[in-house]
């Protein structure tokens, strides 16, 4: 059909016309949430809800497995068709019509684990791919699949789904994503139990556990509740935001434009031929803070020479440089080979080939610290590697301060606040039926360790009621070890945040890994993901699935006995026996009398006791054990390789 318009405004209103008509959404079209997609993994033996948006009334039908449910819509277009329990098994597809139709396609059913918590839950796996040659070009299972939650943030009301996202297997492509806590958990459950495996990964770093809690269960902290309402003002988040920004460029600006070592173009410090004769000396890894200039932040200038074999030419190669405090750009003869511009993730950066020459070669890094002790993390890695030669990097370097610049205040973090997480991450999920959920966070909230156990208790029953599962299995991970160890017994934050962990094990249908022995003093990103992973998995198959022989925690202290100037232990999952790791003797305990101080005390296994004494003090009343940041040589485990929770007797 052909139509003859007599002008141009005729043209023009018709153009208008089917403008507004094509901007109306065509009726019928249904439309589902990202977790519904192909590739989806259901929960079995319950029953599953599909759920989605059309029309007003509209009738939806699903076809599954040579089955049809039936439904409508409701007036505001929402639609939801429950479908009865199903076995392990696929993959399948499912047909979803209205006046459109939609064909979901390798659809498994198995279990089905959220992932939630803040960094060391997010942290993926090619963040620790090194620590386990192989693992990720190894680990194609199209049975174990994640789905990606996208972070984000929204403190006016839960939303009906998230922005993007889809299911992946485990392949050497998509594992790198997979969080290695969850995808060591998933494979461990996959390799004992033979189903499919969901893993839906909706975890943030640096979150803290009010992120995640509803409205209605924020009301119970005020405090908390009054951040959630404050920040409902999209106004003012975008002041805040734009005011962070322009501080921080403001700072990175400066910094760059007094840079000395960017003066003279012709000799910027990362130069290969540069003369160094009037620059200091110190040692790396270390913090420029103990040399001249002290304890100063902006922007400092490191170059070491190094002398490469020739069996290392002409290969690929990687500089490797621990951790660096805050940021860096790292240049190989002149060239730059890599940047990261935050102090927590590990330094490992591709040297191109054919730039590493045979004999000198010179290394320069700019470090850029923000605030607090810059410098390069000790006790970590430094070096070269290629093809199993290596040249450590360790030792004098040369360094010369390029400009200094006053401290940076810190970000607002915006989405830490309290309920914005909850609102954009979990409340999408709810509708999908899970097996159970996994947790990994406390690092955030350790400043203010006495309000954890009110908020954790919190949160697991606010996600049973918002899932409508009142026994929903909840694992999670007690704190590691970290920070630098202590000479002497002394308090620590995070030894109490461990307590209320440890306490929340009171909550029916909750596990707990312990990883006391498996974090590193000085990353607060420990990279033993794997055994988190299996330790998690030994809660699960107690907990979620019934195995009544595991032995699935270590030793938990249960009640003490004092005789004369001894207390006695008693502890529940002993397991077969308890035990100090590397028979040695025990460590890390500590026995106060009436005065509260504590002091190291001798302690030794008896009839799977422990009895704990000090000739310091004669009328005991309390003992410790690894209360600490960092207990280093913590060795009480069980015999089945299962570390003990540390606990005190005493709440003065």
């Amino acid at each position: 059909m052909v139509i003859k318009m007599k002008s141009k405004t005729n043209q023009y209103k018709l153009i208008l016309i089917l403008t507004c008509i094509l901007s109306f959404p065509i009726s019928g079209q249904i439309k589902l949430p990202k977790l519904i997609s192909d590739g989806m993994v259901l929960q079995r033996d319950t029953k599953i809800n599909i759920w989605g948006w059309a029309s007003t009334n509209e009738e939806v039908m699903i076809n599954f497995m040579e089955s049809d449910y039936k439904t409508k819509a409701d007036e505001k277009g929402n639609w939801s068709i429950g479908l009865p329990p199903h076995k392990a098994g696929g993959p399948y597809e499912m047909q979803i019509k209205a006046s459109n139709s939609i064909v979901i396609k390798d659809i498994l059913v198995g279990d089905v684990w959220v992932c939630s918590g803040q960094s060391n839950m997010e942290l993926p796996m090619k963040r620790v791919s090194w620590n386990y040659p192989g693992e990720i070009e190894n680990s194609e299972n199209k049975y174990l699949r994640q789905f990606l939650v996208p972070r984000n943030y929204n403190f006016v009301e839960p939303q009906n789904d998230v922005k993007e996202g889809s299911w992946k297997s485990a392949n050497e492509e998509n594992t790198p994503d997979f969080s290695a806590i969850a995808y060591f958990f998933g494979k461990e459950i996959y390799k004992n139990h033979d189903v499919p495996v969901g893993l839906i990964n909706t975890s943030l770093g640096g979150s803290r556990a009010e992120c995640w809690l509803s409205e209605e269960e924020l009301k119970k902290f005020p405090n908390l509740y009054n951040d959630e309402l404050m920040y409902r003002d999209s106004s003012l988040i975008k002041i805040i935001e734009a005011s962070d920004k322009a501080r921080a460029d403001a700072w990175y600006n400066l910094s760059y434009q007094k840079d000395k070592g960017y003066e003279d173009p012709k000799n910027i410090w990362y130069s290969e031929k540069l003369n160094t004769s009037d620059w200091d000396s110190m040692k790396i890894p270390g913090y420029w803070a103990d040399y001249n200039p002290g304890f100063v932040n902006g922007v400092v200038w490191f170059r070491k020479k190094i002398e490469i074999p020739s069996e290392m030419v002409g290969k690929p190669a990687k500089i490797i440089l621990g951790r660096i405090v805050d940021a860096d750009s790292v240049f190989v003869n002149g060239v730059f080979v890599g940047t990261v511009s935050y102090q927590y993730p590990p330094r490992r950066y591709d040297i191109p080939v054919g730039l590493l020459k045979q004999g000198e070669n010179t290394i320069a890094i700019r470090v850029i610290s923000n605030s607090g002790k810059g410098g390069f993390v000790l006790d970590k890695q430094y070096e070269i590697i290629c093809e199993g030669s290596s040249v450590s990097l360790e030792g004098e370097w040369k360094y010369k301060l390029g400009v200094e610049m006053p401290d940076l205040p810190g970000q607002t973090f915006i989405r830490w606040k309290p309920g914005g997480l909850y609102n954009s991450m979990i409340a999408p999920l709810l509708n999908y039926k899970i097996k159970g959920a996994l947790w990994y966070q406390g690092e955030s909230n350790a400043w203010n360790p006495d309000e954890y156990f009110g908020l954790l208790t919190s949160l697991i029953n606010n996600w049973r009621n918002k899932w409508n599962e009142k026994d929903l299995p909840f694992l999670y991970v007690q704190l590691p070890n970290f920070m630098e160890a202590k000479e002497a017994p002394t308090e620590s934050s995070w030894a109490k945040l461990r307590e209320a962990q440890l306490k929340a094990l009171a909550v029916p249908n909750t596990g707990m890994a312990v990883a006391i022995d498996i974090g590193e003093w000085n990353d607060i990103h420990p990279l033993n993901k794997k055994d988190v992973g299996a330790r998690l998995f030994l809660a699960a198959d107690k907990i979620a699935y019934g195995n009544k022989n595991v032995c699935y925690s270590g030793p938990i202290y249960k009640s003490m006995k004092i005789e004369n100037d001894k207390i006695i232990l008693s502890f529940e999952n002993i397991g077969n026996g308890l035990m100090a790791k590397g028979n040695e003797e025990l460590k890390c305990f500590a026995i106060a009398g009436a005065d509260k101080i504590f002091v190291w005390a001798q302690a030794k296994i008896e009839n799977d006791k422990i009895i704990v004494w000090s000739n310091k003090v004669l009328n005991p009343v309390a003992v410790r054990y690894a209360w600490a940041d960092n207990p280093e040589g913590a060795n009480l485990f069980n015999k089945d390789g299962l570390p003990a929770s540390p606990f005190r007797t005493d709440e003065f």
